[in-house]
């Protein structure tokens, strides 16, 4: 059975604990909370060097980190990642898109109002900037096709989905994205969709 060190309110844990769920594995979840130092212990940094969540132990002793790293791992071979070579580097695409152009300003802004309670935090205003940036180019996309990738649900949405359906917690109105509302209802009625909060 996969254990995952993560902690519940992050985006990139969650996108690991709903891919979990949608594949029907069990795993044990080891809440992790990297705001109080937990992931700088040296029990931690055995398992993950870079000391952050989530990391995937696989079996004892063999750790895998970078929430999008295990999603391809436990998505390969499966529905949620197929294809012939241009889908799924497209899937990479807008894996590598999350982890650059949507993730630095979406979660981060929302970890400003959410859990450092700084709404006048200087960064804030450029993060939201960025960070509608990101959603123009989802809603762009999503006004053409209904998933990320080969036209139907993969790891793309999952990792994208994570952090895009908490924006409003970091100060982000999606009213205007309604091709992104619209994924946001076909990724939650995906079969083995689990919540953020859920346990």
């Amino acid at each position: 059975m996969y254990r995952v060190y993560g902690m519940a309110e992050s985006g990139n844990c969650y996108k690991v604990k709903l891919l979990l769920s949608q594949l029907g594995l069990s795993f044990e979840w080891i809440e992790t909370d990297s705001t109080n130092g937990e992931t700088r212990t040296p029990e931690f940094l055995q398992r993950n060097p870079n000391g952050k969540v989530p990391t995937l132990e696989i079996s004892p002793g063999v750790f895998l980190p970078e929430s999008n790293a295990i999603l391809c791992f436990l998505a390969d071979d499966t529905p949620f990642w197929r294809g012939d070579r241009l889908e799924r580097a497209q899937v990479l695409q807008w894996l590598f898109f999350e982890q650059y152009s949507h993730e630095p300003y979406i979660a981060v802004a929302r970890y400003f109002l959410l859990f450092a309670k700084q709404p006048q935090h200087p960064e804030l205003a450029e993060k939201q900037r960025r960070g509608y940036l990101a959603l123009s180019v989802m809603e762009q996309h999503l006004s053409r096709e209904p998933f990320f990738a080969g036209g139907r649900y993969s790891i793309a949405d999952t990792s994208l989905y994570a952090y895009t359906h908490v924006a409003h917690e970091g100060g982000f109105d999606l009213a205007p994205y309604p091709a992104i509302r619209g994924w946001l209802e076909r990724v939650r009625a995906e079969p083995g969709h689990v919540g953020m909060r859920d346990r």
